[in-house]
């Protein structure tokens, strides 16, 4: 009996993962280098669905020290749904712990950064750190932003000529037959549409960002009371330069219908909770 690939993938979720990394990892904090190594490694907590770097106390250029607080599951009851999985995204704090061990912090210029000693023994001698808790991260000489990317992890462009309409609540926000189909399992298709087949006029800018590490900073767009309902990459890395400027709608909120068929909303991080 075949099985599919994505529930072997899925059923990993629940543990302690790891994956050694080639690249020269560096980390500033308090306008200082404090991490810089060339034996990093990716870390999954379980339930966490992107990694985190953890690097050997040795390339750690700062003081590390015990956490005055206790890290915990605090939060964990209220999270995120992923392919019909609970899940521990980007949205749930570094301090929510889904394995044993130690919290730390990272002391440097003044500032600091949160961090863990996991118990285990695959991570002897190694800290896992807190990606947003410092100032900048390079992959090489890139900078890096939102989280380290999975070398398991890809985002697929594909030309379509789909006819797509996006409605909310009767209304129809944008119809296109030129969208370009943005495929980054397990998270739901994305329709990226030319802004001249979007009611530009019905949607207002928003100041919220958000950074992905394989498409760069995205700004959104609202519709009446549907805060941030819509987003677009001004300037996207080069991985998904194709989508600069085009406007992508949450599946989640908003519904999309493709050639005639009314998509069901999926459950992910991003639905109404």
């Amino acid at each position: 009996m075949s099985t599919r690939l994505r529930d072997v993938l899925m059923k990993e979720l629940g543990v302690l993962r790891h994956e050694p990394i080639d690249k020269r990892i560096r980390a500033t904090l308090g306008g200082e280098t404090v991490v810089d190594s060339t034996r990093a490694m990716l870390v999954w907590e379980p339930l966490r669905v992107v990694p985190t770097y953890a690097v050997p106390e040795e390339d750690v250029r700062a003081e590390i020290a015990a956490a005055a607080g206790k890290a915990g599951a605090e939060g964990m009851g209220d999270a995120p749904q992923l392919a019909g999985r609970r899940v521990l995204d980007p949205s749930v704090p570094f301090a929510v712990r889904s394995t044993e061990g130690e919290a730390l912090v990272v002391r440097a210029g003044g500032r600091e950064a949160e961090a863990f000693r996991a118990a285990d023994q695959d991570l002897d001698g190694y800290v896992i750190v807190d990606f947003g808790g410092f100032d900048e991260w390079f992959e090489e000489d890139e900078r890096n932003v939102g989280h380290p990317r999975d070398p398991f992890h890809r985002i697929d462009i594909v030309h379509g000529s789909r006819h797509v309409v996006v409605e909310l609540d009767g209304e129809v926000l944008a119809e296109s037959s030129a969208p370009y189909l943005l495929f980054e399992p397990p998270i739901p298709v994305r329709y990226y549409l030319p802004q001249d087949d979007v009611r530009m006029d019905l949607l207002q800018p928003s100041d919220t960002r958000s950074f992905c590490a394989y498409k760069g900073e995205a700004s959104y767009l609202s519709h009446g009371e549907a805060a941030d309902l819509a987003w677009t990459y001004p300037a996207p890395l080069r991985e998904a330069a194709e989508i600069a400027d085009r406007i992508a709608f949450f599946n989640e909120r908003a519904d999309v219908v493709v050639d005639g068929i009314r998509l069901e909303r999926p459950v992910t991080p991003w639905s109404p909770r």
